[in-house]
């Protein structure tokens, strides 16, 4: 059922992709907006508190119902995972920008990539030159089909019914929300959202960089993620980076000019410069990469009916 459930899901978002930052975000800042204003006094313990009365009963309620669904009928089980899967995998909104800048840069309008990458990352990047905005749309590739699409496939695989979606959909959204501002109002608030979502993306990052590795340059995959991956600013996408620009054959991270800023970053990955071509190569690491996850699902589902 976990593999039937993720395929049709899939195959439903290619032909009716879901805008998250029209429909699932939206309830998502209502929600957060809700607890921070009952609990956030500026104190890590009274975000930890609403975290965990915000994230954990959904994800027990998910759980909860797909078991009385099941015992019902296994197809109204199907179905209710296909609809939370429906609502927290974003192959499609992942990939809508990364097509766009690679559009653009084929066609040589450079200046509509620069607005593109911008609109993405939230930065502006009005003086960025051709290799730069690859690196960048590669990074925001890689770390994007990994938590839009691989992370919710572990998530779904290892936790009942659709609860470990649910986790990694609103952790994730709340880490990057409540654990990333800066505003003196948040405080220390959002101190629990980093560290909790650090946990939880422990081993999906690792699986994805796995996967990545394994369907690239596996050699050099491995070399970049073992000495490169620490220097990232955030050690869970180093690993990612790392792993996935080893496994192109191309460089992603050092300095960029953001903002009118030029922003010091290590270099990651090995090979060549970042060209328009790698965009193209990315796109097929991608799709192997859903092929080996979903043979993964196939040999895990032959192994249960075997045992």
């Amino acid at each position: 059922m976990t593999l039937l459930a993720l395929i049709l899901t899939l195959v439903l978002e290619q032909f009716r992709p879901l805008n998250a930052a029209r429909y699932l975000y939206p309830v998502l800042a209502a929600l957060g907006d809700f607890f921070e204003s009952r609990f956030n006094d500026g104190q890590a313990r009274h975000g930890t508190a609403a975290w965990c009365l915000m994230i954990l009963p959904p994800v027990l309620l998910s759980a909860v119902l797909y078991f009385i669904l099941f015992a019902v009928h296994p197809l109204a089980a199907l179905l209710f995972n296909i609809i939370v899967l429906y609502y927290t995998m974003g192959f499609r909104h992942s990939s809508h920008f990364f097509t766009r800048i690679h559009a653009a840069l084929r066609a040589q309008e450079l200046q509509e990539a620069r607005r593109l990458i911008g609109e993405w990352r939230g930065h502006q990047h009005d003086r960025s030159s051709t290799q730069e905005i690859v690196r960048l749309t590669l990074e925001q590739g890689i770390v994007g089909s990994h938590r839009q699409v691989f992370a919710l496939i572990v998530c779904f695989v290892l936790l009942p019914g659709p609860s470990g979606a649910v986790l990694y959909r609103m952790a994730d959204y709340f880490a990057s929300t409540w654990g990333k501002r800066t505003d003196p109002d948040i405080g220390e608030f959002g101190r629990f959202a980093r560290r909790a979502f650090h946990v939880i993306e422990w081993l999906p990052a690792r699986v994805t960089a796995t996967a990545f590795s394994i369907v690239g340059d596996f050699e050099d995959a491995a070399y970049c993620w073992r000495t490169q991956s620490g220097e990232w600013h955030d050690p869970d996408e180093g690993i990612l980076l790392a792993a996935g620009a080893g496994a192109l054959g191309v460089r992603v991270g050092l300095p960029i000019q953001e903002s009118g800023e030029i922003v010091d970053r290590p270099e990651l990955g090995t090979g060549d410069e970042a060209e328009v071509e790698h965009l193209q190569s990315f796109v097929g690491l991608v799709r192997r990469t859903l092929v080996l996850s979903v043979l993964g699902l196939v040999v895990l589902g032959l192994s249960r009916i075997a045992a």
